[in-house]
């Protein structure tokens, strides 16, 4: 029966909504509290008159402490909630700085980076778009599928590339546009900017992402981007540097097989002009410059192959051929360097394999050159060719030293 127990009775019912509900179920319930205290302890009771004036104070300051307390707990509400979407996304753009630091390989790196996005930031769809001659790269990523008009990104990009303007209130640059489809929900599109340079566009669909943050994410975009060319220029640097000490370790290898070769060649024909030199003498030196000249021959014909190759102009033509052709082919190419050693080979006559008869003969044949070169006179050359279902499978074994376990390494 007392008005001001009613009152603060309601009031908390009131605090107690705006704490726990919406902002428009409180201002229902600060209406309701106003009305019932009006019609059950307002005398007159049971009835929505209002007799003495000061009743009407009293339920003015109610209506509005109620308003007041239900817009100020709303407004607490909305800030925690702000605060909390905000570490949130926060969270995702450390997620995804990680994927980005973890990617090693700049092959389909764009496309991961979409992924990762999608992923990240739970999107139905991700397009890093990026220009290109001719026309645009777009990599996607996501369950949707949209059409990006390439007209309009070109306008994105063009705008981009105006004045940079930043709002303070809103916490984002300006450049950001909405792309509406009628495939699916709008598309946002902002630019990738590196330094204040546009170098591309993302385009986003599926969540509605506060301004600020997606600014943020197109800026961690930007870095991935960035991150994945310097990783193509130094693996290009890396290949090159490579290229280059293969290059020098090519030129030391035929500088000494050429410098043999020729000191053998100049020793054989002082002992020609010699004349001490019997005629068997002769016959052996000229049998010497003419094993020597063959070598030089293919020495060159080496050289000439692996040019062809570095300017990728060697094709293989490959042929039905037996492993007993490829043999003696190789044994034909070096038969004046293996004189002075015994060869047996054994290699199937009844068996064929698709290869380039000229390549392999030719690789054989370098081969059984080093074994004749770096095993003693009079030793025996095993060469052994066998065709399968894997290959082509060729040994060859001699009797020399063989290579010092301190080199086998390299």
């Amino acid at each position: 029966t007392n008005p001001t127990i009613a009152a603060l009775s309601y009031l908390l019912v009131v605090l107690l909504a705006a704490a726990f509900s919406a902002l428009w179920v409180a201002v229902a319930a600060s209406v309701a509290a106003v009305l019932l205290l009006n019609y059950f302890f307002m005398p007159p009771l049971r009835t929505w008159t209002i007799a003495d004036p000061q009743n009407w104070v009293a339920l003015f300051v109610l209506l509005v402490v109620s308003l007041v307390a239900s817009n100020l707990s709303s407004s607490v509400q909305a800030r925690a909630r702000e605060a909390t979407s905000r570490r949130d996304e926060l969270g995702r753009l450390f997620d995804l700085s990680r994927d980005i630091l973890l990617t090693t390989e700049s092959e389909h790196a764009h496309l991961r980076l979409a992924q990762s996005i999608v992923r990240r930031f739970d999107l139905q769809y991700a397009a890093v778009c990026l220009p290109g001659t001719p026309g645009w790269r777009v990599h996607e990523a996501g369950e949707g599928r949209f059409t990006l008009p390439r007209e309009q990104l070109e306008a994105v990009l063009e705008a981009a590339r105006g004045t940079l303007e930043f709002d303070a209130r809103q916490r984002t640059y300006s450049g950001r546009q909405t792309i509406h489809s009628r495939e699916g929900p709008a598309v946002d599109v902002v630019p990738l900017r590196l330094a204040g340079r546009p170098m591309g566009l993302l385009a986003v669909a599926g969540r509605t992402i506060e301004m600020g943050t997606l600014d943020a994410l197109a800026g961690v975009a930007a870095i991935a981007i960035e991150r994945v060319q310097f990783l193509e220029e130094r693996k290009t640097a890396d290949l090159e540097r490579r290229s280059a000490e293969l290059k020098s370790a090519l030129l030391a290898s035929l500088a000494h097989d050429l410098r043999t070769p020729l000191t053998a060649i100049r020793v054989a024909a002082s002992n020609l002009q010699a004349g001490w030199a019997s005629d068997e003498q002769r016959q052996a030196q000229s049998e010497i410059v003419l094993a020597e000249v063959e070598r030089l021959n293919r020495l060159f014909q080496n050289i000439l192959d692996m040019a062809r190759i570095e300017t990728s102009a060697v094709t293989a033509a490959r042929e039905w051929v037996t492993p007993e052709e490829i043999v003696e082919a190789a044994l034909t190419q070096v038969q004046h360097t293996l004189g002075r050693h015994r060869v047996s080979a054994a290699a199937a006559e009844d068996q064929v394999v698709e290869v380039d008869p000229r390549l392999t003969s030719a690789a054989l044949a370098h081969l059984l050159e080093n074994a004749a070169q770096y095993s003693p006179r009079g030793t025996t050359i095993s060469v052994d060719a066998r065709a399968a279902a894997s290959g082509l499978t060729i040994v060859v074994e001699d009797q020399g030293p063989g290579i010092p376990a301190a080199d086998l390494p390299h």
